[in-house]
């Protein structure tokens, strides 16, 4: 028995003294295992009571009737000359002075609160990115994301903090700052840090470098959820405009820092393939435009969560960035058909192979991701490793030099800055490949992540990116025959509606009045600016009709609901209700889109305007 345990054993026991419940787990822990092998002995068992417990008479026999379970707690037979040379020892070691901590230490006033043992900073140390068992603090407490590096979404970038305080990181990556992050860390906490090395009750933080300072600089006209990393979405009004999003107002979606590239260096950049029998053929960036045929392919790409604000507010909390309607956007993209490539390195596109079921791709910044095998050798899949994006470089938000563009699948497979890709019998074994992506049932909580496969193709989606009040007369014609007249006003609505798969969206309904009528709006034709061997790319939407008569309410308040659907070749259709399709991730929200819109706030605009005939855009809108 080591002296620094015995002290502390010894100060237990003298702090324990009118405290039986206490007593009685310290004898237990003294207790000799059952599991030991017999021995024999020549001392005679005792049993430990409380002195403040009456002792049973010699003669009288014992009650029949089951004792209090407080009474009945009882420290099996122990040998009592290892009980007696156990106690001297814990009651001498008292004031032992100590000497070194190898073990933890337990000394704060707090410890018996929350069993959790104390270590030095100069311990925990030792710990860093190169040991077995890397561990990180957080505010006071210590923990060991040995386990938890592999399923970091940011992987290794973790180890960068291991061995000190992740605080500083957290202050940067603040999309840490959740209590959904903060239950994850929780479930490797080992203990706390010893209060002597605690200032203001957290330990002292050194300065690190901001890995963001070289991002680029991005337009004020998006909407950002988050700064580092940058998480952006393309504004309404920009999703409306136009059938190609511009590169500037493209939605942002990024995992960790922008790697940096540098211009003139950007045709060498190496991209390496590796198939299944473990040969490597590396390819330059300008070596792929050279050698093969350009491809272009008009695309949207969609994030699992857009719209995932719409789950949260209609059903309740969701684990995840809060897009509203923007973490969608479509391009032009060009680049060379990664089949293309795959053949030159070496695979049979007519027969893979039995270990080639998945293609791997991994980028600069650690992120990684991968997509089921026919996927990426289907002649009309349209899959590219792109170079370009709506004719111009892609900008270095977007992947530059060179990033993989999946037509029709979630956007989490296009992995940008690519420099790996790996033909494999496996998917990615990167957490968004395995954990982040996927879709529970409303009632699961996501604890089996092998349960169901990774997100691949997208399901249908619409939604109202715009309504503009329009001044018009009762003579006018309009899209939907005037049901209830509000003094003739008129509402102009436009909108996306997208299909994953190459499904073409054949038909977008709409209601004025929360869905109790419906009506069908004008698909918007941008054919001549598609490109692919499929419709991988959005339908714009444009409805017009008049507002019906909706009397004031309690509050009084005059609202009505705007309300739109979509519908693919295929005759995939939204569900009515999140509820039904609710998950704790807030993956994949397609419910019917709604937005409340102000009766009231739209005849003032109309007052004002009555002798304009522009359109008004309604600012009251609600998402």
């Amino acid at each position: 028995m080591s002296a620094p345990f015995c002290r502390q054993a010894g100060q237990r026991l003298r702090k324990i003294g009118s405290q039986p419940q206490h007593a009685r787990q310290i004898w237990q822990r003294l207790e000799t295992s059952r599991t030991l092998p017999p021995h024999r002995s020549f001392s005679r068992p005792f049993s430990f009571q409380p002195a403040h417990l009456p002792r049973q008479s010699a003669t009288q026999p014992a009650p029949t009737q089951k004792p209090a379970p407080e009474a009945n707690l009882r420290v099996q037979p122990l040998p009592i000359l290892a009980a007696g040379t156990a106690l001297l020892t814990l009651f001498f070691t008292v004031s032992w002075p100590t000497f070194h901590a190898e073990s933890p230490i337990v000394d704060d006033d707090d410890a018996d609160a929350d069993n959790l043992p104390r270590y030095r900073l100069a311990e925990i140390k030792e710990h860093h990115s190169k040991s077995d068992r890397p561990w990180v603090v957080y505010e006071n407490k210590v923990y060991d994301i040995t386990e938890w590096v592999g399923a970091h979404p940011g992987g290794e970038v973790i180890l960068r903090a291991a061995g000190g305080s992740i605080e500083q990181y957290w202050d940067i990556f603040a999309i840490h700052k959740t209590q959904y992050v903060r239950e994850i860390l929780d479930q490797y906490v080992v203990g706390k840090v010893h209060s002597d090395d605690l200032v203001n009750g957290r330990p002292p933080q050194d300065a690190i470098d901001d890995p963001f300072v070289s991002d680029p600089k991005r337009d004020e006209r998006l909407r950002k959820i988050t700064e580092k990393p940058c998480n952006a979405e393309t504004p309404a009004s920009a999703l409306a405009e136009s059938f190609l999003t511009p590169n500037e107002t493209f939605y942002v979606r990024n995992h960790m820092w922008v790697p940096v590239t540098d211009e003139a260096e950007a045709n060498a950049h190496g991209i390496s393939i590796e198939l299944p029998d473990g040969e490597v053929k590396t390819y330059s960036v300008g070596e792929l435009k050279a050698r093969f045929k350009k491809h272009s392919v008009t695309a949207v790409l969609q994030c699992s969560g857009n719209r995932r604000n719409d789950m949260t507010k209609h059903v309740k909390k969701t684990n995840g960035l809060q897009w509203t309607v923007g973490a969608i956007s479509c391009a032009k993209w060009e680049g060379v058909r990664l089949r293309d490539v795959l053949a030159d390195a070496g695979l049979s596109l007519a027969d893979p192979g039995e270990d080639a079921k998945h293609v791997q791709f991994s980028g600069l910044e650690a992120y990684g991701a991968s997509i089921p095998i026919e996927a990426a050798i289907d002649p009309r899949g349209d899959v590219i490793l792109a170079f370009n994006m709506n004719d111009k470089p892609l900008p270095r938000d977007h992947g530059f030099p060179v990033r993989v563009v999946v037509p029709g699948h979630v956007a989490a497979r296009a992995v940008k800055w690519v420099n790996k890709i790996v033909v494999s019998d496996e998917e990615s074994t990167t957490t968004w490949q395995r954990k982040d992506y996927k879709c529970f049932g409303p009632n699961e909580r996501g604890d089996d992540w092998d349960k169901y496969p990774a997100i691949q193709v997208m399901p249908i989606t619409s939604a109202i990116t715009r309504t503009r009040l329009k001044p018009t007369t009762a003579s006018e014609n309009h899209t939907q025959e005037p049901r209830a007249a509000a003094n003739n006003q008129v509402v102009q609505v436009e909108g996306y509606a997208y299909s994953g798969g190459g499904r073409e969206i054949q038909r977008v309904d709409i209601s004025l009045d929360g869905g109790v009528n419906w009506d069908q709006a004008k698909l918007i034709d941008d054919s001549q600016q598609e490109r692919g061997a499929r419709t991988w790319c959005w339908k714009r939407w444009v409805y017009e009709g008049v507002l019906p008569q909706v009397k004031d309410d309690a509050q009084g308040e005059a609202k009505t609901t705007f309300v739109v659907k979509a519908t693919d070749d295929a005759y995939n259709t939204q569900p009515e209700s999140h509820k039904s399709i609710y998950n704790l991730r807030g993956n994949l929200a397609t419910a019917w889109h709604r937005v409340d819109f102000d009766c009231k706030t739209s005849e003032l605009l109309k007052r004002e305007n009555n002798n304009d005939n522009r359109m008004n855009e309604c600012e009251r809108m609600k998402e």
